[in-house]
């Protein structure tokens, strides 16, 4: 079966890096591929924006970051870019694997870190282009499964989160935003007392032990608070 002519190929660069990106275009351009770098919306565009700025170039290569500054998270663009007939690689700084695996799952062929050479990203290029594996099988099992083992870290968590009664909850918001027992109290016009109280069973019902674990533990499942404060007295914070 013969190879499509790189010059026939269509490479798009999706970075809010312009250097990095250009760079990126030059180094395909001279291997003799059809690149560019995909101009955004400078003060950040909705998904339809962005996916219609990729299908008018009909990239046969997708070169696209996770982190698009204004422009948010690049994992959003994966699958209607892969919809569109682009082969999508991610070229990210971030290095946390089960974010790789999020990915893989979404349909990008491969993860590559910014500091991989030049060569390694050519050859992922040229591969992807020919029909050839760009990730192992291994690897890309590993990765999934350190996607589903987030996953179900992050249920385990918001269960128990969902232990917690609203006045409970209420109080964890306050922690979040650095509020102390003592400032607590003021604001419901009850004792320290009767907060600390309250500060424990959250610590048990959460499975940690300390105030610090507790708001990591919020943290890490994206738990910003109650929607709404249940207010107890006039007094604000």
């Amino acid at each position: 079966m013969s190879q499509p002519h790189a010059s026939a190929v269509r490479v798009g660069i999706v970075d809010d890096h312009q250097l990095f990106a250009e760079s990126l275009a030059t180094t395909l351009r001279l291997e003799r591929y059809d690149a560019r770098r995909i101009v955004l919306p400078p003060d950040g565009g909705t998904t339809a924006q962005l996916v219609g700025a990729i299908t008018r170039f009909h990239p046969d290569v997708l070169l696209l970051d996770l982190d698009l500054g204004r422009n948010g998270d690049g994992m959003r663009l994966i699958e209607p870019s892969v919809r569109a007939g682009a082969v999508v690689v991610i070229i990210t700084g971030i290095g946390d694997r089960a974010t790789w695996g999020e990915c893989l799952e979404r349909g990008a062929a491969t993860v590559l870190l910014k500091t991989s050479s030049l060569e390694e990203v050519l050859a992922t290029v040229r591969n992807s282009v020919r029909g050839l594996p760009v990730l192992s099988e291994d690897e890309r099992a590993s990765l999934i499964r350190q996607r589903q083992l987030r996953l179900h870290d992050q249920q385990v968590l918001n269960e128990r989160l969902g232990r917690l009664t609203a006045r409970e909850r209420e109080i964890l918001g306050h922690l979040l935003k650095g509020r102390t027992v003592y400032d607590i109290a003021m604001h419901g016009t009850v004792s320290e007392a009767t907060v600390r109280t309250q500060v424990r069973s959250i610590l048990a019902k959460l499975e940690v032990s300390s105030q610090i674990a507790a708001v990591g533990l919020a943290h890490q499942v994206g738990w910003s608070g109650p929607e709404t404060e249940t207010r107890t007295s006039g007094h604000q914070f």
